[in-house]
């Protein structure tokens, strides 16, 4: 079966569109992190590096400090990095 087309009896009404503002001027960027977080971050790097050199230590590979100590400050490391992408940053009104 064939299908009538029709056109429609009044024109399409479209939405006014205001005069194009500058919207950097009016509104302020926000970022997803701030300063804190960033430098959670690095300091959360910082303690998983030192995790490292702790398991590279001595060639003794049964001390305690390869065994008990480096892998605690490497698990360390990574909990501050999640606290610092999951820190939601500070709101100033």
């Amino acid at each position: 079966m064939a299908q009538k087309i029709t056109q429609p009896s009044s024109p399409a009404k479209t939405a006014a569109r205001p005069a194009a503002k500058n919207t950097a001027d009016t509104q302020p960027v926000h970022f997803v992190f701030d300063k804190s977080n960033y430098t959670w971050l690095v300091a959360a790097v910082v303690v998983v590096i030192i995790g490292f050199f702790l398991m590279a230590g001595t060639t003794d590979i049964y001390s305690s400090t390869k065994i008990v100590v480096a892998p605690l400050t490497v698990l360390a490391g990574f909990a501050i990095g999640f606290y610092a992408i999951l820190k939601k940053p500070d709101t100033k009104a």
